[in-house]
């Protein structure tokens, strides 16, 4: 089905990925009410994972683009909490991203960055919202960021 979101993702040259199976036992998204919960994707690109720590094995903007493939990440499961039908997504709530950094990174919020500024991007004001940007010491598989979402979808 072809929406504003859909024609937008096209503008910007963006093909979101299959909706990720969990690795683990756990749900991909829980939905309650108008609430959508999306468990933490993380980081990969078309190659395979995004492997590294900020601040060691990759720069602030390699970061912000690892976060930036778990936003599309994160959009592919609301596509698919919504029976295909991204018209259904009226926002995005809130984001907690998580950033595999050295102890002594203090720039999570820029990599986190990559995610927000993506859906910004694609859904305007509808993708504005509250966030949490924290390090870890490692992430699973050994990713460079890892983020979960809430939405409110129709």
């Amino acid at each position: 089905m072809t929406n504003a979101i859909e024609t937008r993702l096209a503008q910007l040259g963006v093909t979101l990925p299959n909706a990720p199976a969990p690795a683990a036992n756990y749900v991909p998204f829980v939905r309650t009410g108008n609430t959508l919960y999306v468990s933490g994707q993380i980081s990969m690109g078309p190659d395979g994972l995004i492997l590294g720590k900020i601040g060691a094995d990759l720069t602030v903007e390699q970061g912000a683009a690892a976060a930036r493939r778990c936003a599309m990440a994160l959009l592919s499961q609301v596509r698919a909490a919504c029976d295909g039908d991204l018209t259904r997504l009226v926002r995005v709530v809130k984001l907690v991203g998580f950033v595999n950094s050295t102890p002594d990174f203090t720039d999570q919020p820029k990599v986190v960055n990559g995610a927000s500024d993506f859906l910004v991007e694609v859904l305007g004001d509808a993708g504005r919202h509250a966030r949490s940007a924290v390090s870890a010491g490692a992430l699973p598989l050994g990713v460079a960021v890892e983020i979960e979402g809430i939405f409110e979808i129709k």
